[in-house]
């Protein structure tokens, strides 16, 4: 949904979801600038362009799923049903676009499929026909089972990092906003 709100504004929503758009826009330059995103970007360049950091994206979301257990303690099916349980119970705060995505991802079951191969195979079909079938998309599972191990790889030792960022940038954000509100 932050993807889709631009400058500012994200001023318009309560101070949490203000705080939540804040940290995505920071997670995105975070994951943009990060040298082992780049690599794993660099490695599908050549085919896939620009579109090689949407297709890591969603890589490394496979990663994400596939090694829940180790980010975790609720197992993965559980969590994904409380989250679209929130998507429901708070349906009217979301963006119009997103309102007309989330009853296919709920349906269709997106977020508990990326754990899959097929499940990602299926995400980058969809997303090169939203190209026009200009991106070529569709093609990068097979560099994803070509490469998979040095993906997992960047994945894990980016993840690493990346948490380390959002729980600095959490605890920012919070003194950002106490500020902000005294």
């Amino acid at each position: 949904m932050a993807d889709g709100i631009k400058g500012k504004q994200y001023q318009t929503y309560r101070p949490q979801l203000q705080k939540g758009i804040l940290l995505h826009r920071s997670i995105d330059s975070f994951t943009d600038s990060h040298p082992i995103v780049k690599q794993s970007t660099k490695r599908l360049h050549p085919k896939y362009s620009h579109y090689s950091g949407v297709i890591v994206d969603i890589l490394y979301d496979h990663f994400l799923a596939k090694n829940w257990k180790k980010y975790h303690r609720k197992p993965l099916a559980p969590y994904v049903e409380d989250f679209y349980d929130l998507l429901d119970e708070h349906f009217e705060l979301l963006t119009p676009s997103i309102q007309r995505m989330v009853p296919h991802m709920i349906a269709d079951n997106w977020l508990l499929s990326y754990a899959e191969i097929s499940g990602i195979a299926t995400v980058l079909y969809n997303m090169n026909r939203r190209t026009k079938n200009i991106s070529g998309m569709d093609r990068a599972v097979e560099d994803l089972q070509l490469h998979y191990h040095d993906f997992e790889n960047e994945f894990t030792l980016f993840f690493d990092e990346l948490k380390a960022f959002c729980s600095n940038r959490i605890k920012e954000l919070d003194i950002q906003f106490r500020i902000k509100n005294t």
